[in-house]
C-alpha cells in the first residue's frame, strides 16, 4: 500500500498536479482522505472571519476555487503583493499546515474580470498563482500552459482525485448582448489540450470519488453572469464525456457566484445524480435575492460560507454529505450524495 506522500509526489510526475501536500499534514499520511474543504472569493482588504472555523473542521485538503485574490491588474507586483497580504492571514497560516492547499483562479486573481485568453498577462499571472500555492519550482506545472491539475490522494479502494479545471486560460471571450452575457455555441471553455487532458484524467481513472473544481458554475443555466451555459457546446461536451468515460462517484465544486447553492442533474451513462456545489464567498455575499435555477436543490446561501466535503468510506454504496458552512460553526445547507 503506497502511502499518500507517494501518491502525491507520483501525481506531479503523471497528473501535473502535485501541490502542497506537506509531509507534516493530515493529507500526506497513510490513512484515507474523509474531509474536504473548499471556498472562492476572499478579497484580500475585507475581514476574513471563517479561517478559524475551516481550521476547526481539521480537513485533510482545501480547495481555492478562485478570486483567490481580487487583482485586477495586468501590473504582476500588484498581483504579487495582494497575494501576499492574502497568504500573511495568520490563521490561514495555520490552515496550510494543517491541509494540503491546492487550488486554481477565477477572474479576479487571474488579473480581469471576466476574462479569458484575451488576457495578456496570463503567462506572468500563471506563474503568481503557483507562487501562492506554493508550488515547487521544478514541478511541471510551471511549464505548462494553463493552471489545470490533478491530485490524488489516499490508497486504492479508498482514493479521491480533484480535477482543477482552468476556465480562463483559454476561455473564447464572453458574447455580450448590451451588458448581458448571451450563449455562444461556437465558444469553447478549456481549449483542446485541456479537453484532451481532461478525458486522460477520467478515462480508467482507479479514484473512488472524483472531485471536478471549476471556477465558475457548471450546471446552472438561467442567469445571466458567468457558467459554463454561456457555452453551451462546451458544457455538453464535459457532461458528455462524464457520461463516456462513468468516472465513480464524480461531483463538480464551483464558486464566483458570492452565494452558495447546490444544483443536481441526471446525466445519460451515469448511474448516480451529478451535482455542482457552489460556495462563494469566504469575505463578501450578495443581498439576498431571488434568481432561476431549474437545477437547484433546496435554497440559496447569501452568507459568508465555505464547502465541507466528508466521505464515509464505510457506507455501502459509497457517500458523500456535503455542507455549506458558515461563521461560528453554522451550518446552512446540508446535501447527502450516494454514489
Amino acid at each position: 500500500m503506497k502511502s499518500l506522500l507517494s501518491l502525491s509526489l507520483l501525481g506531479c510526475v503523471l497528473l501535473a498536479g502535485c501541490r502542497n501536500s506537506q509531509p507534516g499534514s493530515a493529507a500526506s499520511q497513510q490513512n484515507s482522505v474523509s474531509t474536504i474543504a473548499f471556498g472562492s472569493c476572499s478579497d484580500q482588504k475585507r475581514p476574513q472571519p471563517l479561517w478559524d472555523d475551516i481550521v476547526a473542521q481539521k480537513p485533510d485538503v482545501w480547495i481555492w476555487l478562485g478570486d483567490n485574490i481580487y487583482g485586477d491588474s495586468e501590473i504582476m507586483d500588484t498581483l504579487t503583493a495582494k497575494y501576499n497580504r492574502q497568504k500573511s492571514n495568520p490563521v490561514y497560516q495555520q490552515l496550510r499546515q494543517s491541509a494540503s492547499v491546492i487550488g486554481v483562479w477565477d477572474d479576479h486573481d487571474y488579473g480581469v474580470n471576466d476574462g479569458g485568453k484575451e488576457y495578456p498577462r496570463r503567462k506572468d499571472s500563471q506563474q503568481l498563482m503557483l507562487n501562492f500555492l506554493d508550488v515547487p519550482e521544478n514541478s511541471p506545472l510551471r511549464k505548462q500552459e494553463g493552471a489545470y491539475s490533478a491530485h490524488v490522494y489516499g490508497p486504492k479502494g479508498k482514493r479521491v482525485k480533484v480535477i482543477l479545471l482552468d476556465g480562463r486560460y483559454f476561455r473564447d471571450p464572453l458574447k455580450k448582448d448590451g451588458k448581458a452575457n448571451v450563449p455562444d455555441p461556437s465558444g469553447d471553455m478549456l481549449g483542446e489540450a485541456q479537453w484532451q487532458w481532461l478525458e486522460r484524467q477520467l478515462t480508467n481513472s482507479d479514484a473512488d470519488v472524483h472531485i471536478i473544481g471549476s471556477g465558475i458554475q457548471v450546471l446552472p443555466e438561467e442567469h445571466v453572469y458567468e457558467k459554463w451555459a454561456n457555452f453551451p457546446t462546451a458544457r455538453q461536451r464535459l457532461l458528455d464525456l462524464l457520461s463516456k468515460t462513468k468516472p465513480k462517484g464524480a461531483l463538480f465544486i464551483s464558486g464566483d457566484r458570492h452565494m452558495a447553492e447546490v444544483s443536481r442533474v441526471q446525466v445519460p451513462g451515469l448511474s448516480y445524480a451529478l451535482y455542482d456545489i457552489t460556495s462563494s464567498g469566504l469575505t463578501h455575499v450578495s443581498a439576498p435575492h431571488e434568481e432561476a435555477n431549474r437545477h437547484r436543490v433546496g435554497d440559496m446561501v447569501s452568507k459568508l460560507n465555505y464547502g465541507l466535503i466528508t466521505i464515509d468510506w464505510n457506507a455501502k454504496p459509497l457517500r458523500a454529505t456535503v455542507r455549506i458552512n458558515g461563521d461560528n460553526q453554522a451550518t446552512y445547507l446540508t446535501q447527502e450524495i450516494k454514489f
